[in-house]
């Protein structure tokens, strides 16, 4: 089979909805590899959903520590743990991912140990192994070699984007950015880029269902990049797909796909996908 990245979820920011998409995660199988990048709300269940099972889970990898992102971490490793993981994860993220995974282990202390004795599982601690990132090599294997740089995303000071270089092909990851020309470098000639995008005519949307108004405001302009600025990176580094995720708004319905499409045709005439959660691609 070949390698598939399965958007789970495609909106931009905590919030959800009824019947709106999930926040941003996404699954990568390569070479019997299961990846999870990013472990917003309900990254568990889009696992299930998308045909894999959990307890084949080998990696997560985590762009940055805002909850959206980050939020099931735990809740992900622990249920894939419920659902009969007996086989190593390795997680790698930024800056504080450890204390995350600490303290998720700390909060559920009653029940993991619980189940340790009660229901014969493996040491859910002894499992897990988290390594906290910088810029460069992340992991390098035979059919599977990742690479991380650091984006702005204001205020955090360790965001970052990765690069998947898979037997089927290269595929990059923006994570939450402002609009940032090297990440075109860090993208050059990949197979796919997905990308972050924001609609200008969408963030009065966003603020006035969400709130905090010129705060919010202020905020997604210096830490997002709007649709036309991601079809630029696109065109700069060359790559042969653009796919947009965390998209804002994501969950308004005054803004279709077409809308998503004029925006990004500003800069960007090559192939182009609209995420949506459960999207599948293959290469």
């Amino acid at each position: 089979m070949s390698d598939r990245i399965v958007l789970l979820g495609t909106k931009g920011g905590p919030a959800i909805r009824p019947g709106g998409p999930s926040p941003t995660s996404s699954l990568i199988e390569t070479g019997g590899r299961v990846i999870a990048l990013d472990c917003a709300l309900g990254v568990s269940r889009g696992i299930v959903n998308a045909g894999v099972s959990l307890k084949a889970l080998s990696y997560i990898l985590v762009t940055h520590l805002h909850s959206d992102h980050v939020l099931e971490l735990g809740g992900l490793i622990h249920t894939a743990w419920t659902s009969g993981l007996s086989t190593p994860v390795r997680v790698y993220g930024p800056r504080g991912v450890a204390a995350v995974w600490r303290g998720f282990l700390a909060s559920l202390d009653v029940d993991i140990s619980t189940r340790i004795v009660d229901e014969g599982r493996p040491v859910l601690a002894d499992l897990v192994t988290v390594t906290e990132i910088d810029e460069g090599l992340v992991l390098d294997e035979p059919g599977l070699r990742v690479t991380a740089a650091r984006v702005p995303h204001p205020p955090l000071a360790d965001c970052f984007a990765f690069r998947l270089e898979m037997p089927s092909g290269v595929a990059v990851f923006s994570g939450d950015t402002a609009f940032h020309p090297p990440l075109a470098e860090f993208a050059r000639g990949a197979d796919l880029l997905i990308h972050e995008a924001m609609l200008p005519e969408g963030l009065e949307s966003i603020i006035r269902r969400t709130g905090n108004g010129t705060r919010l405001r202020e905020h997604l302009i210096a830490s997002h990049t709007f649709a036309a600025d991601a079809g630029r990176i696109a065109a700069m580094a060359g790559v042969k797909r653009l796919a947009l995720n965390h998209m804002i708004p994501a969950d308004d319905p005054e803004f279709t796909e077409q809308d998503w499409r004029v925006a990004v045709a500003e800069t960007w005439q090559g192939d182009l996908t609209i995420g949506r959660d459960g999207l599948e691609i293959r290469f």
